[in-house]
């Protein structure tokens, strides 16, 4: 079975750190695109980081530059989402998403995990 799994979230206060992770099983994601999506209650997902098949390249929202490092390992088939400086606004549940390519100018999700929740206190 195709999995992923992610963990690690948890409540922090503002400014504290958290280390997400997303471990993959039932095959190797290191072709994959890996993204990280977070969803606040009553609001839309959205976009949070993205890193490439080889871990060279990466890309974030702007609202969380400067603050949140993505990373992968594939030897250990797993991604990894630093957050440092966490702010209230960051409270949410977060999802990896495996891409393998993209159609028509999107990405193609074929694998999402089941979330993780991510709760900043003032």
């Amino acid at each position: 079975q195709v999995q992923l799994v992610e963990s690690g979230g948890g409540l922090v206060q503002a400014g504290g750190s958290l280390r997400l992770s997303c471990a993959a099983s039932g095959r190797s994601f290191s072709s994959y695109v890996i993204h990280w999506f977070r969803q606040a209650p009553g609001k839309e997902r959205e976009f949070v980081a993205r890193i490439g098949w080889s871990g060279s390249s990466t890309y974030y929202a702007d609202s969380v530059k400067g603050r949140f490092t993505i990373s992968r390992d594939n030897a250990k088939n797993t991604m990894y989402l630093q957050m440092n400086s966490l702010k209230p606004e960051d409270t949410a549940v977060y999802y990896c998403a495996a891409a393998s390519g993209v159609v028509a100018g999107r990405y193609k999700y074929d694998y999402w995990g089941q979330g993780t929740q991510v709760t900043v206190s003032s």
